[in-house]
């Protein structure tokens, strides 16, 4: 818990230095208004990003009326790791995922695809909800939503950059800011992206161990699940954000080829989760 508050500060005070350092391109009055986008970018990644990423994913609240089987599972599986009951939503996406965001687990939401309830069999849901319970379980969901929340804060202080440094006029433009703030342009994103990717690895491979724990030692149903919704992420698109992507379970924009989104991968292989999985079995 502790490691992940850090990482938290961490990514929260670079996102901010980063605002401000764009924004002083253009002097004490860009600095300035550098500081006040930061400050609304750093409360607005830790208190909203839970509501950023569900909106982002387009999904809706279920009740217990509506998803019976949803909520039974993910009730058994919170009350094996002793912990309160998130909320619960469905994307109307057709790709099967699944992703948990939230501050902490009494603040915890629970995301699931249309197409992850019509594809996979109940055993294989119940792989996927253990690996998101685990994620909620080990406190790394607020890493996961900050990091996207940055990296789309990150992205769109760039392309304001970007429309400032060929619109604007620029502090000393002679001088060499209006290429120091090309490289910015071009390097931020780019910072982004290495952050997300650092960050999510490591989360995948210890949701997935955890996932298998609370299915009793057997990480068989989710080894199956990843194979799954690995083959259908391939084949069927899913309109997302890519600073969204690493929250999922299996990156959904893994059937887009050659975009910038991918040059960085925030998952780990598929083949070496199911593989480790296999060897709990």
């Amino acid at each position: 818990m502790f490691k992940n508050t850090l990482k938290t500060t961490v990514l929260l005070a670079a996102l901010g230095a980063l605002i401000m350092g764009i924004g002083s391109f253009w002097g004490t009055g860009g600095l300035t208004i550098g500081l006040v986008l930061a400050l609304v970018f750093i409360g607005g990644s830790y208190w909203f990003s839970d509501k950023l990423a569900i909106a982002a994913s387009g999904a809706k609240p279920v009740t217990e009326q509506e998803a019976p089987q949803l909520y039974a599972t993910v009730r058994d599986l919170t009350q094996r790791a002793d912990m309160p009951m998130p909320r619960l939503y469905v994307s109307p996406s057709a790709q099967p995922n699944a992703f948990a965001t939230g501050r902490n687990p009494s603040n915890a939401a629970v995301a699931v695809t249309q197409g992850l309830l019509q594809a996979l069999d109940q055993d294989e849901v119940r792989g996927v909800l253990a690996h998101e319970i685990s994620h909620v379980r080990h406190r790394d969901i607020l890493i996961s939503s900050v990091a996207a929340a940055v990296a789309m804060a990150v992205m769109f202080v760039a392309r304001m950059a970007m429309f400032g440094a060929l619109f604007g006029g620029g502090r000393d433009r002679d001088s060499g800011n209006a290429i120091g703030a090309l490289l910015m342009i071009v390097l931020a994103p780019v910072a982004a992206g290495l952050i997300q990717m650092a960050i999510s690895r490591a989360r995948e491979y210890e949701a997935d161990r955890g996932g298998a724990e609370l299915l009793g030692g057997n990480g068989e149903p989710l080894a199956r699940a990843l194979e799954k919704i690995e083959m259908y992420a391939k084949r069927v698109p899913m309109d997302i954000n890519p600073a969204q992507a690493q929250a999922y379970i299996i990156n959904p924009l893994t059937g887009r080829k050659a975009q910038f989104a991918n040059l960085f991968t925030t998952h780990p292989p598929t083949e070496e989760r199911i593989r480790r999985l296999r060897g709990t079995s």
